[in-house]
């Protein structure tokens, strides 16, 4: 029996041979169609290689792509457990050519390899071609030989394939496989086509016409082929069974699901055991493509799944979560063909456990609820949207599993009612906004966000991608389209775009077009915390909401913004490590250029304190350990050991940002944080503190680089400091020594100076003198001075020197340095009786422009702004002698 890994092994090994490349499958996260919620069909990758936007990576491809409906247009969800062949996860087998072969060698390569290769019975196969197609006709009666009665002509879109309202199309021809007359169900095209006898197994698109907005169609100059077959079906077929979920991996998983519960997967049981298998695929794979759970966007249908997964478990009576032991299982099954699979494994056990632990929480309380509230109704009654409401927003039940729980009933909910009460929450919020002291003129950003609700982030994953244009504005308020020359901002259904918040500075790039539109995006910001508003100028082009733009992040500047961002938790660690745990973050500034981290700490660090932070937080880049990441609500994280940075708000739930070497079971830094961050520490490169300062009382701060920036902080001092050596004429190594010696010489210098400055003024050389030496004033010696360029520190010195000249009496020193002046006077011992220093220095003071002057009644000191009037002070002196 072939094995589905077998199945897809030999389709794509087939292809191969026929000179196609093996293409691996595409992330389940579309990044060319902003209109997918998740890629749902294996041309999804190669869609601009089809419209020519982009080279396809070669004339012939193959590929087994995973897919997903779950969402949006394409949702199959609720089907998935109670049909043979519905599904949120299957892959899809296929070829393609790029103009190159087309409808002969498709039809060809298609019948041999189900009729020859793997051998299915010819008189079990028929084909389907659009009632116009006659060549397609034709080629199948010549290849396969297939009678007309099992080439049916349809007449429908089911046969004729197009990418959109305008672009490439063409008609399709499907290939059925008739499981046989025991099943009830007649041939496509007749009136019991729904039944279950006649599969599609397998689709071959001929895209050879361009669709015009006119409606006309004209022919492609290079016609190109699109298949897919689903692997699932065509499983079912090898294997010989009807349904899907018979085969060989279903098998499996349904298997270890029964061994798990204890449930047979019998009578109402088996559907459970379905979605849980299921679901488990589709889970599984958008975690390992880095979808996580939240509340909006494909975060949002991704914890549908789950919690749609989990509650069929509560529905089998597992006592404990399920899913999480599950997923082992899945990675045997599917982890050789998608490694991305085993990579992830254990991330998606982690977020399993956790999510079905706190689902049950929220299921066994809202269920008791519903019971109460619903004890008294009857088939065929409408729980209120009020209570629905209720039970979603105050404890966490969501709407579509309150429908769930109650449809076994027959009792529906009101879901208008429902809408009012979340209408009615929209508003009260919307007015607190208004009432918080926001302007009014900001009030736009409600009716966008209301409209066309939260913009998704894909840039954790991804700097490039597509989006759709929901709003655009200008002045103040929204407007339709944007000319070049235009400051505008744009909002996008999602982008790659960081907005800026957290202290992480927004991301900045390019918007662009094929039709020739550019536009600069210089910063994203975001505002009501839940948009992301493109801040730029339209360089050439035109925009209009509606458009599908391709976004382009500055990866350069978003890489040195990561590394910055991530070494600031590093930092948080180390200073922690440090200094002590009071230390916590008090506001930071991450961007392009540097990073800026303020922080709680009573006094300066040392400089030993600063090398020995800035060693360690190296050493763990050095270890290049990488960086992990998981959702979790704030206790939780907490609980773990998570550090809350400043200022952040937080919802339900957090991404908690693991990174470092693990010691004593824990990371080196684990921190609360929704930026975007490097993949592994060895990323961050080089780290560097370059100032350490005060902000204010009890805080501090530190600025650093990492990467190229610190490289070129250091380069720049390796420069400065070669040429210093030059002008010292030494050796970058000798600088230190030439410096010292250097200090020691003009500290010799100085002395030398002062010391001949000094001479000069006692023997009056170089001085202007008020008045002569000595002169005698009402009985009084007097010796007067005024002196320029003479260090106020010498001058009592000199004051000491001139009492023992002249034995008894007063003297007097004005030094003038600059516009200033220093003035000091000294009274012998024998005349401090009558005569106060103090005095005498004030009136001399007073005359310089100054105020007071102080010291003992035998020395003292004071000083004053106005250097040019020193006469006077000294003639304050004599007049106050003179009496």
């Amino acid at each position: 029996m072939f094995s589905t890994n077998d199945i897809r092994r030999s389709f794509l090994d087939f292809f191969a041979g026929m000179d196609h490349l093996k293409v691996p499958s595409a992330p389940l996260v579309p990044y060319n169609d902003p209109s997918l919620m998740f890629v749902n069909a294996g041309m999804v990758p190669f869609k601009n290689a089809f419209t020519g936007l982009e080279a396809p990576p070669a004339d012939r491809a193959t590929s087994s792509q995973k897919c997903v409906r779950a969402g949006g247009k394409h949702n199959d969800l609720d089907n998935v457990g109670y049909t043979a062949r519905h599904h949120t996860f299957f892959e899809m087998l296929g070829n393609f050519s790029f103009g190159d072969y087309f409808k002969e060698e498709a039809i060809l390569n298609a019948w041999t390899l189900l009729t020859g290769e793997w051998g299915l019975d010819p008189n079990r196969l028929l084909a389907t071609v659009y009632h116009s197609d006659d060549e397609a006709f034709e080629l199948w009666r010549k290849i396969a030989g297939l009678p007309e009665d099992r080439i049916i002509r349809i007449a429908t879109s089911d046969n004729f394939w197009s990418m959109g309202d305008t672009g490439p199309c063409g008609p399709c021809s499907e290939i059925f496989y008739d499981h046989g007359d025991h099943i009830a169900g007649g041939p496509p095209g007749s009136p019991d086509e729904d039944g279950d006898r006649f599969i599609e197994i397998w689709n071959l698109v001929f895209m050879q016409f361009e669709q015009a907005a006119d409606g006309s169609r004209h022919d492609l100059p290079r016609p190109s082929i699109d298949t897919g077959m689903g692997l699932e079906r065509i499983a079912a077929v090898m294997q010989g069974v009807h349904d899907n979920y018979d085969i060989d991996t279903f098998r499996a998983l349904i298997e270890e699901s029964v061994n798990l519960t204890g449930v047979a997967a019998e009578g109402a049981s088996r559907a459970s055991h379905r979605v849980i298998a299921d679901h488990l695929r589709s889970v599984s794979f958008l975690m390992a493509d880095g979808v996580l759970p939240s509340n909006e966007g494909r975060g949002y249908v991704l914890r549908r799944i789950m919690r749609r997964a989990m509650r069929h478990a509560h529905l089998l009576g597992a006592e404990r979560p399920l899913m999480h032991r599950l997923v082992p299982a899945l990675v045997t099954e599917m982890g050789q063909a998608y490694p991305e699979l085993q990579r992830a494994q254990a991330l998606v056990e982690e977020v399993l456990e956790r999510e079905e632990t706190r689902f049950r929480q929220t299921l066994d309380k809202g269920l008791r609820l519903l019971d109460d509230v619903t004890a008294t109704m009857v088939a065929g009654e409408s729980l209120d949207g009020e209570t629905a409401f209720k039970l979603y927003d105050t404890y966490g039940f969501p709407y579509d599993l309150t429908e769930d729980a109650l449809r076994d009933r027959s009792i529906g909910v009101d879901r208008s009612g429902f809408d009012a009460a979340m209408a009615q929450q929209k508003a009260a919020a919307r007015a607190a906004w208004k009432g918080s002291g926001e302007a009014a003129s900001g009030e736009f950003w409600f009716d966008i966000a209301e409209r066309e609700g939260s913009t998704e982030f894909t840039g954790y994953s991804s700097t490039d991608g597509e989006g759709r244009v929901v709003a655009l504005v200008q002045d103040g308020g929204e407007v339709n389209l944007a000319r070049a020359g235009e400051s505008v901002t744009v909002i996008t259904n999602q982008t790659p775009f960081y907005g800026e918040s957290g202290g992480q500075t927004g991301d900045a790039g390019t918007i662009t077009m094929p039709e020739g539109l550019m536009i600069e995006v210089t910063e994203t910001s975001k505002p009501l915390g839940r948009l992301h508003a493109h801040n730029g100028k339209v360089l050439k082009g035109k925009l209009s909401v509606g458009d599908t733009v391709h976004m382009h992040v500055n990866v350069e500047r978003r890489d040195a913004i990561r590394a910055n961002h991530s070494a600031t938790h590093l930092l948080h660690a180390a200073l922690r490590g440090r200094l002590g745990e009071h230390v916590t973050q008090k506001g930071s500034l991450v961007a392009q250029e540097r990073l800026r981290f303020d922080f709680s700490h009573p006094k300066p660090l040392t400089a030993e304190d600063i090398a020995a932070i800035e060693a360690e937080v190296n050493a763990e880049i050095r270890a290049n350990e990488a960086v992990a990441t998981r959702l979790m609500t704030p206790d939780e994280a907490v609980e773990a050991g998570a550090l809350a940075l400043f200022g952040e708000k937080y919802g339900d739930e957090v991404r908690v940002l693991s990174m470092g070497r693990t010691m004593q079971g824990r990371n080196y830094s684990v921190e609360l944080c929704g930026g975007t961050h490097v993949n592994a520490t060895g990323d961050i490169a080089l780290f560097r503190i370059i100032a350490e300062s005060a902000v204010s009382s009890g805080v501090r701060r530190i600025e650093a680089l990492t990467g190229e920036g610190a490289r070129q902080w250091l380069v720049k001092r390796e420069e400065e400091l070669k040429t210093i050596a030059a002008t010292l004429k030494t050796g970058p190594d000798d600088v230190k020594d030439r410096i010292a010696a250097l200090l020691d010489e003009r500290k010799n210098l100085e002395r030398e100076l002062a010391e001949a400055r000094r001479q000069l003024a006692l023997g009056g050389g170089g001085a202007e003198k008020a008045g002569a030496a000595d002169e005698n004033i009402g009985g009084v010696t007097f010796s007067g001075q005024v002196l320029h360029g003479l260090d106020p520190k010498d001058l009592r010195g000199l004051l000491d020197e001139a009492k023992s000249r002249i034995g008894s009496g007063v003297a007097a020193i004005v030094a003038v340095n600059e516009g200033r002046a220093a003035f000091a006077v000294a009274v012998t011992d024998d005349l401090t009786d009558r005569l106060d220093a103090v005095s005498l220095v004030q009136a001399g003071v007073s005359a310089l422009g100054g105020k007071g002057g102080g010291g003992r009644k035998d020395m003292a000191q004071g000083g004053g702004p106005s250097g040019e009037r020193a006469e006077d002070a000294i003639e304050a002196v004599r007049s106050s002698l003179q009496g």
